[in-house]
């Protein structure tokens, strides 16, 4: 399936419905105090850059890039609409994401995200795009819920790799 990407101002109805989705099913599944999902006012700051994924008229997947003053980015807001789970919505908003934290001459893409089976097909995802487990950072604090995946975008690229 083909999926349009674009830069979203988030004022779309269905981008916003996705987002609450997103923040709905971060709360449902993880422990309290453990939520560190953006909301929408959090998404809409100048370090935050949001891309959906769309097929036709429908939002398919969200995903947004928020820059760290360590030269470093995050990824955030990962998010498929369950009418597209696993016909790549997300691995098309992923790839662009990285492309370009790349563009942006970011040294190292990382991302925070919770255990348990509701967080494993995100993981699985993560990891089959060059991911790997490691420590906290920007400010993060471990706990037995969280872990921290990332990615160095300085090593070369292999061919046909983001």
């Amino acid at each position: 399936m083909s999926f349009d990407i674009r830069q979203d101002d988030l004022s779309s109805g269905q981008t916003r419905a996705l987002l609450a989705l997103h923040l709905d099913g971060m709360h449902a599944n993880s422990p309290p105090g453990h939520v560190s999902a953006l909301d929408l006012s959090g998404l809409q700051t100048p370090d935050v850059t949001v891309w959906s994924a769309w097929h036709d008229t429908r939002i398919a997947a969200i995903g947004a890039l928020k820059m760290l003053p360590d030269g470093t980015a995050e990824i955030k807001s990962m998010r498929t609409h369950p009418l597209f789970l696993r016909q790549g919505a997300s691995a098309a908003i992923l790839e662009r994401i990285i492309a370009e934290a790349r563009r942006r001459g970011m040294q190292r893409l990382s991302l925070e995200t919770g255990s348990g089976p509701a967080f494993e097909p995100a993981l699985a995802l993560y990891r089959r795009y060059g991911f790997t487990s490691g420590s906290a950072f920007s400010g993060y604090e471990k706990s037995e819920f969280n872990q921290f995946l990332h990615r160095d975008l300085t090593a070369p690229q292999a061919s046909g790799s983001v």
